[in-house]
Protein backbone atom coordinates (compact mmCIF):
# COMPACT_ATOMS: atom_id res chain seq x y z
CA UNK A 1 0.00 0.00 0.00
CA UNK A 2 1.79 3.43 -0.80
CA UNK A 3 2.62 5.66 2.22
CA UNK A 4 -0.44 7.99 3.13
CA UNK A 5 -0.48 10.66 5.69
CA UNK A 6 -2.73 9.60 8.71
CA UNK A 7 -4.68 13.03 8.50
CA UNK A 8 -5.93 11.19 5.13
CA UNK A 9 -7.10 8.13 6.75
CA UNK A 10 -9.80 6.66 8.19
CA UNK A 11 -10.19 5.54 11.85
CA UNK A 12 -11.51 1.98 10.73
CA UNK A 13 -12.01 0.62 7.31
CA UNK A 14 -14.82 -2.26 7.77
CA UNK A 15 -15.55 -3.89 4.35
CA UNK A 16 -18.50 -6.44 3.95
CA UNK A 17 -19.33 -8.80 1.48
CA UNK A 18 -23.65 -8.35 0.61
CA UNK A 19 -26.06 -11.41 1.49
CA UNK A 20 -26.91 -14.10 0.18
CA UNK A 21 -28.12 -13.84 -3.38
CA UNK A 22 -30.47 -16.28 -4.73
CA UNK A 23 -27.48 -16.89 -7.58
CA UNK A 24 -25.62 -17.87 -4.39
CA UNK A 25 -28.12 -20.52 -3.15
CA UNK A 26 -29.02 -21.40 -6.85
CA UNK A 27 -24.74 -22.08 -7.47
CA UNK A 28 -24.80 -23.64 -4.16
CA UNK A 29 -27.25 -26.31 -4.27
CA UNK A 30 -26.03 -26.91 -8.78
CA UNK A 31 -22.03 -27.47 -7.54
CA UNK A 32 -23.45 -29.59 -4.79
CA UNK A 33 -25.25 -31.90 -7.53
CA UNK A 34 -23.44 -30.89 -10.39
CA UNK A 35 -26.12 -29.54 -11.96
CA UNK A 36 -25.53 -28.06 -15.08
CA UNK A 37 -27.99 -25.40 -14.96
CA UNK A 38 -29.24 -22.37 -12.41
CA UNK A 39 -32.72 -21.04 -12.59
CA UNK A 40 -31.74 -17.64 -12.76
CA UNK A 41 -32.84 -15.32 -15.43
CA UNK A 42 -31.79 -11.74 -14.26
CA UNK A 43 -28.45 -10.10 -15.02
CA UNK A 44 -25.98 -9.97 -12.59
CA UNK A 45 -26.46 -6.55 -11.46
CA UNK A 46 -30.08 -7.38 -10.44
CA UNK A 47 -30.01 -10.40 -8.21
CA UNK A 48 -31.94 -9.97 -5.21
CA UNK A 49 -31.42 -10.89 -1.52
CA UNK A 50 -33.06 -14.50 -0.52
CA UNK A 51 -35.26 -14.25 2.65
CA UNK A 52 -31.55 -15.56 4.44
CA UNK A 53 -29.68 -12.88 3.07
CA UNK A 54 -31.90 -10.23 4.40
CA UNK A 55 -31.86 -11.95 8.00
CA UNK A 56 -27.99 -11.84 7.33
CA UNK A 57 -28.04 -8.07 6.37
CA UNK A 58 -30.72 -7.18 9.68
CA UNK A 59 -27.82 -8.96 11.48
CA UNK A 60 -24.64 -6.93 10.28
CA UNK A 61 -26.65 -4.10 11.10
CA UNK A 62 -27.26 -4.55 14.65
CA UNK A 63 -23.74 -5.35 14.92
CA UNK A 64 -22.77 -1.98 13.32
CA UNK A 65 -25.06 -0.53 15.95
CA UNK A 66 -22.17 -0.66 18.16
CA UNK A 67 -19.57 1.38 16.13
CA UNK A 68 -21.79 2.88 13.84
CA UNK A 69 -20.04 3.95 10.26
CA UNK A 70 -19.81 7.56 9.32
CA UNK A 71 -19.04 7.05 5.91
CA UNK A 72 -20.25 4.77 3.06
CA UNK A 73 -19.35 2.99 -0.33
CA UNK A 74 -21.58 0.70 -2.08
CA UNK A 75 -21.47 -1.35 -5.31
CA UNK A 76 -24.14 -0.56 -7.39
CA UNK A 77 -25.61 -3.92 -7.88
CA UNK A 78 -29.10 -4.48 -6.17
CA UNK A 79 -27.82 -6.97 -3.88
CA UNK A 80 -25.35 -4.72 -2.37
CA UNK A 81 -27.61 -1.98 -2.09
CA UNK A 82 -30.18 -3.92 -0.68
CA UNK A 83 -27.78 -5.29 1.94
CA UNK A 84 -26.37 -1.95 2.61
CA UNK A 85 -30.02 -0.56 3.48
CA UNK A 86 -31.58 -3.11 5.38
CA UNK A 87 -27.75 -3.29 7.83
CA UNK A 88 -28.54 0.11 8.26
CA UNK A 89 -32.04 0.26 8.80
CA UNK A 90 -30.94 -2.05 12.05
CA UNK A 91 -28.39 -0.80 13.27
CA UNK A 92 -30.61 2.33 13.70
CA UNK A 93 -33.17 0.55 15.53
CA UNK A 94 -30.46 -0.42 17.70
CA UNK A 95 -29.52 3.24 18.33
CA UNK A 96 -27.35 4.08 15.38
CA UNK A 97 -27.76 7.19 13.75
CA UNK A 98 -30.95 7.41 11.01
CA UNK A 99 -29.40 6.42 7.64
CA UNK A 100 -29.90 9.67 5.87
CA UNK A 101 -27.33 10.91 8.56
CA UNK A 102 -24.78 8.85 6.79
CA UNK A 103 -23.14 9.98 3.33
CA UNK A 104 -23.45 6.63 1.07
CA UNK A 105 -21.68 6.83 -2.23
CA UNK A 106 -22.62 4.17 -5.10
CA UNK A 107 -19.56 3.61 -7.10
CA UNK A 108 -19.82 1.02 -10.41
CA UNK A 109 -16.03 0.51 -9.69
CA UNK A 110 -17.32 -1.77 -6.60
CA UNK A 111 -19.00 -3.91 -8.85
CA UNK A 112 -18.49 -7.67 -8.78
CA UNK A 113 -15.40 -9.51 -10.74
CA UNK A 114 -17.15 -10.02 -14.20
CA UNK A 115 -17.00 -12.91 -15.97
CA UNK A 116 -17.65 -12.31 -19.40
CA UNK A 117 -18.75 -15.46 -21.39
CA UNK A 118 -18.92 -17.40 -18.09
CA UNK A 119 -21.36 -15.51 -16.37
CA UNK A 120 -24.48 -17.52 -14.97
CA UNK A 121 -22.81 -20.89 -16.03
CA UNK A 122 -22.43 -23.80 -13.08
CA UNK A 123 -18.73 -25.57 -12.72
CA UNK A 124 -20.21 -28.63 -14.36
CA UNK A 125 -21.31 -26.70 -17.20
CA UNK A 126 -17.98 -24.67 -18.04
CA UNK A 127 -16.01 -28.14 -17.27
CA UNK A 128 -18.24 -29.36 -20.74
CA UNK A 129 -18.55 -26.18 -23.07
CA UNK A 130 -15.02 -24.84 -22.15
CA UNK A 131 -12.72 -27.84 -21.50
CA UNK A 132 -9.36 -25.80 -22.98
CA UNK A 133 -10.04 -22.35 -21.11
CA UNK A 134 -10.35 -24.74 -17.48
CA UNK A 135 -6.89 -26.33 -18.67
CA UNK A 136 -5.62 -22.73 -18.86
CA UNK A 137 -7.10 -21.86 -15.64
CA UNK A 138 -5.48 -24.61 -14.19
CA UNK A 139 -2.21 -23.94 -15.83
CA UNK A 140 -2.16 -20.12 -15.31
CA UNK A 141 -3.81 -20.12 -11.55
CA UNK A 142 -6.68 -18.36 -10.32
CA UNK A 143 -4.95 -15.19 -9.49
CA UNK A 144 -4.26 -14.65 -13.32
CA UNK A 145 -6.69 -16.25 -15.20
CA UNK A 146 -9.43 -14.01 -17.20
CA UNK A 147 -12.53 -15.94 -18.14
CA UNK A 148 -13.32 -14.99 -22.13
CA UNK A 149 -14.65 -11.12 -22.09
CA UNK A 150 -13.95 -10.90 -18.41
CA UNK A 151 -11.53 -9.78 -15.50
CA UNK A 152 -9.14 -11.31 -13.83
CA UNK A 153 -8.35 -10.75 -9.87
CA UNK A 154 -6.32 -8.40 -10.81
CA UNK A 155 -8.15 -6.26 -12.98
CA UNK A 156 -10.38 -6.10 -10.29
CA UNK A 157 -7.33 -4.77 -7.81
CA UNK A 158 -6.63 -1.68 -10.36
CA UNK A 159 -9.98 -0.09 -9.71
CA UNK A 160 -10.17 -0.73 -6.42
CA UNK A 161 -7.03 0.87 -5.66
CA UNK A 162 -8.53 3.66 -8.06
CA UNK A 163 -11.82 3.80 -5.10
CA UNK A 164 -9.29 3.73 -2.47
CA UNK A 165 -6.94 7.34 -4.01
CA UNK A 166 -10.69 9.02 -3.35
CA UNK A 167 -12.57 7.62 -0.28
CA UNK A 168 -9.79 6.95 2.25
CA UNK A 169 -8.59 11.06 2.32
CA UNK A 170 -12.29 11.44 1.71
CA UNK A 171 -13.40 9.20 4.82
CA UNK A 172 -10.31 10.81 6.58
CA UNK A 173 -11.37 10.38 10.25
CA UNK A 174 -14.16 8.72 10.23
CA UNK A 175 -15.19 5.11 10.14
CA UNK A 176 -15.64 4.03 6.55
CA UNK A 177 -17.94 1.14 5.37
CA UNK A 178 -17.53 -0.63 1.95
CA UNK A 179 -20.46 -2.88 1.17
CA UNK A 180 -19.63 -5.13 -2.15
CA UNK A 181 -18.46 -8.62 -2.87
CA UNK A 182 -16.32 -11.39 -2.47
CA UNK A 183 -13.79 -10.61 -4.84
CA UNK A 184 -13.90 -6.74 -4.06
CA UNK A 185 -13.36 -7.93 0.03
CA UNK A 186 -10.25 -10.33 -1.14
CA UNK A 187 -8.82 -7.38 -3.63
CA UNK A 188 -8.79 -4.82 -0.53
CA UNK A 189 -6.81 -8.17 1.64
CA UNK A 190 -4.54 -8.06 -1.45
CA UNK A 191 -4.17 -4.00 -0.89
CA UNK A 192 -3.67 -3.39 2.49
CA UNK A 193 -2.22 -6.02 4.29
CA UNK A 194 -0.67 -6.54 1.43
CA UNK A 195 -0.65 -9.85 -0.07
CA UNK A 196 1.08 -11.36 -2.77
CA UNK A 197 -0.01 -13.77 -5.63
CA UNK A 198 0.84 -16.64 -3.36
CA UNK A 199 0.14 -15.39 -0.26
CA UNK A 200 -3.74 -14.63 -2.02
CA UNK A 201 -3.43 -17.99 -3.69
CA UNK A 202 -3.09 -19.53 0.30
CA UNK A 203 -5.71 -17.40 1.81
CA UNK A 204 -8.16 -18.72 -1.26
CA UNK A 205 -7.17 -22.32 -0.64
CA UNK A 206 -7.75 -22.23 3.06
CA UNK A 207 -10.47 -19.99 3.28
CA UNK A 208 -12.45 -19.92 0.42
CA UNK A 209 -15.26 -17.47 -0.89
CA UNK A 210 -15.76 -14.60 1.66
CA UNK A 211 -18.47 -15.41 3.85
CA UNK A 212 -22.11 -13.30 3.40
CA UNK A 213 -22.06 -10.53 5.77
CA UNK A 214 -19.14 -11.55 7.21
CA UNK A 215 -16.68 -8.70 8.39
CA UNK A 216 -12.93 -7.80 7.32
CA UNK A 217 -12.14 -4.86 8.97
CA UNK A 218 -8.97 -2.70 9.20
CA UNK A 219 -7.94 -0.05 12.40
CA UNK A 220 -5.88 2.73 12.13
CA UNK A 221 -2.39 1.89 13.45
CA UNK A 222 -1.11 6.02 14.45
CA UNK A 223 1.88 4.35 16.09
CA UNK A 224 3.57 2.35 13.04
CA UNK A 225 5.46 4.52 11.15
CA UNK A 226 4.40 5.72 8.43
CA UNK A 227 0.76 5.18 9.90
CA UNK A 228 -0.91 2.71 8.55
CA UNK A 229 -4.49 0.62 8.50
CA UNK A 230 -4.04 -2.72 9.95
CA UNK A 231 -6.08 -5.53 9.30
CA UNK A 232 -8.11 -6.09 12.74
CA UNK A 233 -10.79 -9.36 11.76
CA UNK A 234 -11.20 -11.73 8.78
CA UNK A 235 -13.94 -13.30 7.35
CA UNK A 236 -15.71 -12.21 11.25
CA UNK A 237 -19.08 -13.75 10.87
CA UNK A 238 -19.66 -13.94 14.80
CA UNK A 239 -22.64 -11.85 14.35
CA UNK A 240 -24.39 -14.62 12.01
CA UNK A 241 -26.57 -16.91 14.08
CA UNK A 242 -25.21 -20.73 13.29
CA UNK A 243 -27.55 -21.36 10.55
CA UNK A 244 -26.80 -17.97 8.68
CA UNK A 245 -23.10 -18.74 7.71
CA UNK A 246 -23.07 -19.03 3.49
CA UNK A 247 -20.46 -18.12 1.33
Amino acid sequence: MPTIPEATLPTALTAVRHGQSTANAAFAEANATGALTVPITERDADLPLTDLGRAQAADLGRRLAAQPPQYVYCSPYLRARDTLGIALAAAHEHGAPHPSRIPVHYDERLRDRETGAWEMLTEAALRRKYPEDIARREHVGHYYFRPPCGENFPDVQQRIRAVLGQTLPAAAGRHLLIVAHDAVVLMLRMILDPLDEAAFLDLWTRHGAVTNCAVTRWDLDPAAAPPRLRLTQANDATHLTPDRHTS
